[in-house]
């Protein structure tokens, strides 16, 4: 290998590490090694190094913003100053030509205080806050994983900020599907439950008056618990005729890569993330978009979803996402290394 990337992959949720992975495997073959910087366990099939970070939400933390100075970053907290000085060690000892940081205001300072570039990636949502254009304004370079034609992802972002942005498309793990042909008339319906790792609200009630509401439709659970839960999708999200979902980035690019209509459930996420998503969602792609449960109405909503043209997924993810992001990240250290090494 002719070159180390750091990549700084956050614990909640799966997205930041299946793109991690992604990015991982089209970087090594360019030469370019991925080391994995998290306080989630080593994954299954990652081929490069991995540095296990201490947690720094453990315990009680306490003041945690440096009064509203920062996002996270307790005070006086054990695993907030090991963690600081194990991405420096690191940062010291691989002398790595940059870091993607998915997502930390703190880490992308901590980069960059070390001399090191920083490629950010964005996540949806109102990121206009202090902290927010601090951490973005000091990052090399900008990667979104929204299509071009999705304006209205980051509300409120300041236009010098928003012109570094690069939005790649969704990114899935997994390969764009054909369209299927249509179920044989009179076969029952399959809706897909997908609730993904990265919490949710939705209770084993509700999920049993839904099914009692839609008698003509099969259910799947995907992510409920340890039992549904399910590291690959695909297979099951390609058999579905709708997919039930919330607003997360990875569960809707599986779900646009599959080419299937959705139900979009967004749930509460730090700067709106997911309300923000789904907004945007109901402005002509094949989602149906539901703020709150749906309840006795499920068998209506499903309806009108399975009559969605899931094609129109097509500008959300047309499979080459992760190619235009190690693009974006190459391009990156190429530009910044300049006479180093």
């Amino acid at each position: 290998m002719t070159g180390v990337v750091g990549y700084y992959v956050h614990h909640v949720g799966s997205g930041h590490r299946h793109r991690a992975h992604v990015l991982a495997e089209r970087l090594a073959s360019e030469g370019v090694s991925v080391t994995g910087l998290s306080s989630l366990p080593r994954p299954a099939g990652w081929a490069g190094d991995w540095v296990r970070l201490p947690r720094d939400d453990d315990g009680s933390p306490r003041e945690v913003t440096a009064r509203g100075h920062l996002h996270w970053a307790p005070l006086l907290h054990d695993g907030t100053r090991a963690r600081a000085a194990a991405i420096s060690a690191w940062i010291d000892a691989a002398r790595p030509d940059l870091v993607v940081v998915d997502v930390s205001v703190e880490v992308l300072l901590l980069t960059r205080l070390h001399g090191i570039p920083a490629v950010a990636v964005v996540l949806p949502g109102r990121r206009d806050d202090a902290v927010h254009r601090l951490g973005l304004g000091v990052a090399e370079a900008l990667v979104g994983f929204w299509p071009e034609a999705a304006t209205g992802m980051t509300p409120g972002l300041p236009d010098e900020i928003r012109s570094r942005l690069v939005p790649v498309g969704a990114l899935s793990r997994h390969p764009v599907l054909q369209l299927r042909a249509e179920r044989a008339g009179g076969e029952r319906r399959t809706v897909v439950l997908m609730l993904g790792s990265g919490g949710h609200d939705i209770s084993a009630a509700d999920v049993a008056a839904a099914r009692a509401a839609t008698p003509d439709w099969r259910w799947r659970i995907l992510g409920a618990d340890r039992s549904t839960w399910v590291e690959d999708p695909s297979s099951v999200l390609a058999d579905a005729d709708v997919v039930v979902t919330h607003a997360g980035q990875n569960a809707l690019a599986e779900t646009a890569a599959a080419r299937r209509p959705a139900v979009v459930l967004p749930q509460d996420r730090p700067h709106l993330e997911q309300l923000t998503t789904a907004e945007e969602l109901a402005t002509g792609w094949p989602a149906v978009v539901c703020r709150t449960w749906p309840g006795q109405e499920w068998s209506q909503v499903l309806e009108r979803a399975s009559s969605l043209d899931p094609d129109g997924w097509t500008a959300w993810c047309d499979g080459r996402a992760a190619d235009r992001f190690a693009d974006v990240v190459l391009e990156t250290r190429r530009r910044t290394r300049g006479g180093a090494r």
